[in-house]
C-alpha cells in the first residue's frame, strides 16, 4: 500500500483543524477524487477506447468559449466533472473552460435538499489536453470558492470573480506515469498517489514544500520574443545558475515538477497580448494558492496574483510561479524593467 491514510480518511481526519467545520467541504473533495479516478481511467485506455483526437460535432470540430478545438477528453472530462460536482449537494456553481457562463446547481428540484449549494468550483477538466495523443502528462486543475450570494439564488458572477487569497481549497489532478492528486485547504499542500489495483488514492506526499535549491525554469521561448526585456534577462540568469529548462506544454505537469525538483513556471504576456493567455480563475488562481502553502509565490503584472480580483469568467493572465527565490529574482528585474508589459485596462488588484 502506498501511503497511511485514504484520500477520503486524510480530509475527513483534518476537519478537526477548522473551528465549526461541517465536513461539507470534506465531502466534495472526495467527490473531485472520484470524478479524477473516473477520467484517469478514460485518459489511461484513451489509445484503446478511440477517444483520442478531436471532437467533432456535426461533422465539424467543436470549440470551446475561447474558440480553441476541443479534443475528445476535453469533452469527456468536462461532462464528467460537471455531472459529479452537480450531484454534490455543496455545490451551488460551477465554471469550466470548456463552458461558456456558469452552471447552476439547483439541488431543490431534485428534491434532495433547498436551494443552491454553498461552493463554487472553478475547474479546467483536462488540462494540456492535446499531450494524450503523444502519450505525455496531462492534468485537472480545480479551485473552490465559498459563496457571497444568497443560497436561494442562482450563483451570481461575483460568487466566482474573488482573489486567490479567498480560495477555501485549490488542487490538481496530475494524470502521468502515475496518477496524483494534490490539494490545500489553506494549511499546507498534501499529494495522494493513486493505486488503480484498489481504486484508492493514499497520501504518499505529505507537506509539500518547495526545496531549497533551484534546479528547473519552465517556458515556451518560442512564445516570448516580444515579451519584456526582464524576461529574457532572467532566463540568461538561469542559464547562468545551471538551471535546467523542462517544458511539457501541460501546466499542471509543469507546475508539480518545479514544485517537487524546485523551478519556476514562466507565461508571460507580450506587448501585443499583455492579458496572457492562461485562464485566472481555474489556471492561475488555484495554482497560485498551491504555491503559496508549499512556500512559493506568484507574480503577476507587478502584483502578487494573489491580490488580483479577476474581473470576467474566462479572464486571461500572465503567469509567473514557482520557487520563491526565483520569482524573487524574477520580480527586481521586471520592476527595474525599462520597457514593460503594460497592466490591461480595468485590472482589479485589491491590496
Amino acid at each position: 500500500m502506498i501511503g497511511v491514510n485514504t484520500l477520503q480518511e486524510f480530509v475527513v481526519a483534518r476537519q478537526a483543524d477548522f473551528a465549526g467545520a461541517t465536513g461539507d467541504l470534506s465531502r466534495l473533495l472526495t467527490d473531485i477524487g472520484t470524478a479524477a479516478k473516473m477520467v484517469n481511467r478514460h485518459v489511461n485506455s484513451a489509445g484503446l477506447s478511440g477517444i483520442l483526437g478531436v471532437h467533432k460535432a456535426n461533422g465539424n470540430t467543436s470549440k470551446n468559449v475561447q474558440g480553441e478545438s476541443q479534443q475528445k477528453l476535453d469533452v469527456y472530462a468536462d461532462d464528467t466533472f460537471t455531472r459529479v460536482l452537480k450531484s454534490c449537494l455543496k455545490v451551488g456553481g460551477i465554471v469550466s473552460e470548456e463552458q461558456p457562463g456558469i452552471i447552476h446547481v439547483d439541488h431543490s428540484q431534485r428534491g434532495e435538499g433547498r436551494g443552491y449549494g454553498k461552493y463554487m468550483v472553478c475547474i479546467d477538466p483536462l488540462d494540456g489536453s492535446s499531450n494524450v495523443d503523444v502519450n505525455i502528462s496531462v492534468g485537472t486543475i480545480f479551485g473552490i470558492h465559498r459563496r457571497k450570494s444568497p443560497l436561494t439564488e442562482p450563483a451570481a458572477p461575483s460568487d466566482f470573480l474573488q482573489p486567490a487569497s479567498d480560495l477555501v481549497a485549490a488542487g490538481y489532478v496530475l494524470y502521468g506515469s502515475s496518477t496524483m492528486l494534490v490539494y490545500s485547504t489553506g494549511g499546507g499542500v498534501n499529494g495522494f498517489t493513486f493505486d488503480p489495483s484498489i481504486g484508492e488514492f493514499f497520501l504518499s506526499h505529505p507537506n509539500m514544500q518547495f526545496p531549497a535549491e533551484e534546479k528547473v525554469y519552465s517556458v515556451n521561448d518560442a512564445r516570448i520574443s516580444n515579451t519584456d526585456p526582464a524576461v529574457h534577462a532572467f532566463l540568461a540568469d538561469c542559464r547562468e545558475r545551471g538551471m535546467t529548462a523542462r517544458y511539457t506544454g501541460a501546466l499542471v505537469a509543469d507546475f508539480h515538477r518545479n514544485l517537487i525538483q524546485g523551478g519556476i513556471y514562466l507565461y508571460p504576456g507580450s506587448y501585443d497580448n499583455p492579458e496572457g493567455k492562461l485562464r485566472m480563475l481555474y489556471e492561475a488562481q488555484p495554482l497560485a494558492f498551491l504555491a503559496k502553502q508549499a512556500g512559493g509565490a506568484t507574480w503577476c503584472h507587478h502584483h502578487d496574483l494573489l491580490d488580483i480580483a479577476p474581473t470576467t469568467l474566462h479572464q486571461r493572465t500572465p503567469l509567473f510561479t514557482g520557487h520563491p527565490s526565483s520569482i524573487a529574482r524574477l520580480r527586481a528585474m521586471m520592476v527595474a524593467s525599462a520597457h514593460p508589459i503594460p497592466e490591461p485596462a480595468g485590472m482589479k488588484v485589491l491590496r
